[in-house]
């Protein structure tokens, strides 16, 4: 178990039957006969099938102590014995879904509040899919996929704010959203755009060192130094410009310093 890396963020459809590159990983951050793994499944309109898939999946891998944390709406969140499960937890694992519902079912509640302080104090949180998009203070709920940059075209809102300084997009390659990240980073060219392929994912430890692991490649795109864009809110259905924008393509083993925004050989 690697404790100086606290966040794992999954591009989406991980493998799940056949070599588990990615759950393994995740596996190797947790002690697995004693620590407690908690599969959040707030995300999803199926958390009892999705819940008994991943414990099925970890109980495989060789992880003892596993439950699910069945939050459905903001009662449940309130909930002491659901607060007291991620008191309790070493690694919190988010399922993927609609990650508007993580937000507005947990957020501002104790059980959020809970989640916050437990990773400051080393308990490690992935996220697959939805449960990637919600990591960040920023997240992209809607835009569209497949097509050229457009003006105004995206929808974001708040995060679970695990990570600051980025806005992370997933399903990247295989949907084609490389002009919506664009558009989030024309918006926000103070972050980080980072885009991650399906059955790929990236683990960011406490010194802000991203490594990638997985079959697909991850994108990050820097628009620290771009020169000239007409992002505004006028003529919204305009195709964006941009210039002077950097992206840098990282495959499996790669590492990127998020702090001083720049790859590591």
């Amino acid at each position: 178990m690697n404790k100086q890396e606290g966040l794992i963020i999954i591009g989406g459809a991980e493998d799940k039957k056949g070599d588990k590159k990615i759950l393994k990983e995740v596996c190797d951050h947790i002690e697995k006969e004693s620590q407690l793994l908690v599969i959040v499944t707030v995300a999803t309109e199926l958390p009892v099938q999705v819940g008994n898939e991943y414990s099925d999946i970890f109980h495989d891998l060789g992880i003892i102590n596993i439950k699910v944390l069945d939050v459905r709406n903001r009662e449940d969140a309130l909930k002491p014995e659901n607060v007291e499960l991620i008191e309790k937890a070493s690694l919190v694992f988010f399922t993927g879904g609609d990650q508007l519902r993580i937000t507005s079912i947990l957020g501002g509640t104790q059980l959020y509040s809970t989640m916050k302080r437990k990773h400051l104090e080393e308990c490690v949180f992935v996220g697959t899919s939805a449960g990637a998009a919600v990591m960040s203070d920023i997240m992209i709920v809607t835009g569209p996929d497949d097509e050229s940059a457009k003006k105004c075209t995206l929808k974001m809102a708040p995060g679970l704010g695990l990570i600051t300084g980025v806005l992370i997009d997933m399903h990247f390659a295989e949907r084609g959203r490389v002009g919506r990240l664009l558009v989030g980073i024309a918006e926000n060219p103070e972050i980080l755009g980072i885009g991650i392929d399906e059955d790929t994912s990236i683990i960011i430890n406490r010194d802000n060192i991203l490594r990638v692991v997985g079959s697909g490649a991850v994108y990050i795109i820097d628009g620290g130094n771009i020169s000239n864009t007409n992002v505004s809110e006028q003529y919204k259905e305009n195709i964006l410009s941009m210039f002077d924008i950097k992206m840098h393509v990282l495959k499996d083993g790669n590492k990127y310093n998020l702090t001083e925004r720049k790859p590591l050989v």
